[in-house]
């Protein structure tokens, strides 16, 4: 048998070295780019981190801290105590103070009926209150009076009576500054709240039995039971006209717990 040709292997080195070096250029040239453009995002993400961290501290600096702080409509609660009921008394970053959670804070004091807070940058902050409009008045334990809102909220104390408040009395004692009367007392603000224009001027007392009977007492003096809040237009226009039109004596009562069929009790 004739052998065959022989095969010759190439060496490794001869078979690298058919490789296009333009191709092999390109392919590093590639590559380079690729590395410098890595390089380029990991420099922007690490100078943005930088700028925000320093934003972050400068934001929290004094410079944008709560330096100013104003109040208006403040009448009996003093500036003091809004600004630090507001948590704004140790001027904290403009950048932490929450408006609506601090104008909530405020109203929790006893003479605030609404509060609102406005962040002025770089170093301001306004609060501007309206206080309740005080209507009732009740004894208190012990001596001195209370003050109280229309709704019966307690808004303060005095030690004495102040003028042209309606006594209120009710069957427990009111609480501290800033609670309410129960609920169980409601027919009596109701009452106080309605007074018509035809008497309401005569009216120095509002008393809630502690069944819930309610009485008038007036400036002549007479005593105007009331009994519940029901039909209160009907009670009040027998009230007016026996007012207008009977002839009263020091101690008569007047019961109109009945609408329309009222009656007086000499006393």
């Amino acid at each position: 048998m004739t052998p065959g040709p022989a095969v010759t292997e190439r060496p490794p080195a001869e078979r690298r070295s058919r490789v296009d070096p333009r191709m092999s250029a390109r392919r590093t040239a590639v590559l380079r780019e690729q590395g410098r453009r890595r390089l380029v995002v990991l420099s922007i993400g690490l100078g943005g981190t930088v700028l925000m961290v320093g934003v972050w501290f400068l934001l929290h600096s004094p410079l944008f801290s709560a330096r100013v702080v104003t109040v208006t409509g403040n009448l009996h609660e003093s500036a003091a105590q809004v600004v630090a009921q507001a948590g704004l008394s140790s001027h904290p970053p403009l950048l932490d103070v929450h408006a609506g959670a601090a104008a909530a804070r405020i109203e929790q004091l006893p003479w605030v009926r609404s509060a609102s807070v406005h962040v002025s940058w770089p170093d301001g902050v306004h609060i501007a209150v309206s206080e309740e409009t005080p209507r009732l008045v009740m004894s208190a334990p012990g001596g001195g009076w209370k003050i109280l809102s229309a709704d019966g909220r307690v808004l303060g104390a005095s030690q004495v009576r102040p003028p042209g408040l309606l006594l209120l009395t009710v069957p427990q004692q009111p609480g501290a500054p800033g609670s309410l009367l129960p609920p169980r007392d409601a027919g009596g603000l109701h009452v106080a709240a309605t007074l018509p224009a035809s008497f309401a001027a005569q009216v120095t007392g509002v008393t809630v039995e502690p069944q819930g009977w309610i009485q008038l007492t007036m400036t002549t003096p007479i005593l105007v039971d009331i009994g519940s809040t029901a039909q209160l237009t009907a009670k009040y226009e027998d009230v007016s006209a026996i007012l207008a039109g009977a002839t009263l004596h020091t101690g008569d009562v007047i019961d109109v717990s009945v609408p329309q069929a009222p009656t007086v009790t000499p006393g």
